[in-house]
């Protein structure tokens, strides 16, 4: 119907008059059972109106004459009065803009500041000492790299949560759906080369941006949170491997298919065996929780 419309606007726009000779044809159909001829209404259109009415495919051939291609289509264009009206196209609104709380925007703070340990050291050992009188106790009673794995598989369940509950995924999908729409609309308008069409929707386009910042704001808001609880957990990780907070023992781990590696050592470039370590643990458990909880994390 959207298609329908669009040629239907572009021909008004291109002649007015074309407005009362799709009406005129209309009325003359729906009395013919959908069929019309060019001597039906030839006192109401003119000839080349009827060969521009074809040529955009809004008339086609049949049996019996000519029919519109989409009835349905024209009808909805048609008010009750006679004339001709165009609907919004189907192009999905989004009624809200994203935005962040106060509390979202503090989480952000935090997160910054909290990064600041990764390049200065302090930061860093307030941080790993404070962590540590919780997660000290199990450092204790178990190697390390379990320990490791005990916080990548923390991580993955509050990453998974705070995402399933933080984002909108409804709006993110009507996100995903106006840009498609737009995109399908747009090619559509390259096949039957309507440069006006073209021209309004690139312009859709242009105002869709701002739903893009929309939808990023959106798609970070979790993220905030998941690294304001993530980042004191890796910064302890970090400070116990690389400031001798580990005995002999719990510097070396096996690992699949690099065997025994030391954890402050470089393992893919100059990433720590326990950055690797750690990384594929959380991804690991993290697809796993999301499977046990049928939790899905992307608009559908």
């Amino acid at each position: 119907m959207v298609r329908t419309a669009e040629k239907v606007e572009s021909l008004v726009e291109e002649d007015e008059s074309f407005a009362d000779a799709i009406t005129a044809i209309k009325s003359v159909a729906d009395e013919n059972g959908g069929h019309v001829e060019w001597t039906d209404v030839e006192n109401e259109v003119t000839s080349g109106q009827w060969g521009r009415l074809i040529e955009k495919g809004v008339l086609r051939s049949s049996d019996d004459g000519f029919e519109f291609s989409d009835p349905d289509g024209v009808e909805d264009v048609i008010d009750e009065d006679g004339g001709v009206t165009f609907p919004d196209p189907d192009t999905p609104e989004i009624e809200e803009e994203s935005s962040w709380t106060q509390w979202d925007k503090m989480a952000g703070l935090a997160t910054i500041a909290m990064m600041v340990g990764y390049y200065f050291d302090p930061v860093r050992d307030i941080i790993g000492g404070t962590i540590n009188l919780f997660l000290g106790p199990i450092d204790a009673v178990l190697p390390f790299y379990a320990v490791i794995l005990i916080a990548a598989m923390l991580t993955g369940m509050y990453s998974t949560l705070l995402q399933a509950n933080l984002m909108d995924m409804e709006k993110m999908s009507k996100y995903q759906e106006q840009m498609k729409a737009l995109q399908d609309r747009r090619e559509e308008a390259k096949e039957r080369g309507d440069d006006e069409a073209l021209e309004r929707i690139q312009e859709e386009q242009m105002e869709a941006m701002g739903d893009q910042i929309g939808m990023f704001k959106e798609q970070f808001r979790p993220m905030v949170w998941i690294m304001v609880l993530t980042i004191p957990i890796f910064l302890w990780i970090y400070w116990a491997v690389n400031a001798g907070q580990l005995t002999a023992a719990e510097e070396t781990m096996v690992m699949p298919f690099a065997g025994e590696v030391t954890l402050a050592s470089g393992i893919v470039g100059p990433m720590q065996s326990w950055i690797v370590w750690y990384f594929l643990c959380s991804l690991g458990f993290t697809q796993l929780i999301r499977k046990a909880l049928n939790i899905n994390t992307t608009p559908s």
